[in-house]
């Protein structure tokens, strides 16, 4: 057996031993791609809830502030009430 006998074979023995290895990246890749777009929605909901409750923490802070200025009109309002409804010393 003369090793030039096999010099055509080498090649194609080489081009099957690592197409297996091409295949598997590709598996790997998209594995990694799930993880990956995984990890992008979870840090989107956290992006999400985080502005939630900003948003919630102003609104009930402007809300709060409303209703003590809508109090304190009311008080005004029933003092001038009483003001000038209370019987006025003859």
């Amino acid at each position: 057996m003369h090793p030039r006998k096999y010099v055509f074979a080498w090649p194609l023995m080489l081009a099957l031993s690592i197409t297996p290895l091409g295949i598997a990246q590709d598996t790997q890749s998209a594995k990694q791609d799930m993880k990956d777009a995984g990890h992008d929605t979870k840090n989107a909901a956290k992006d999400t809830g985080s502005a939630t409750k900003k948003t919630a923490k102003k609104t009930g802070k402007a809300a709060k502030k409303t209703t003590n200025k809508a109090a304190q009109k009311t008080d005004q309002g029933a003092q001038k009430v009483e003001d000038n409804t209370a019987p006025k010393p003859q």
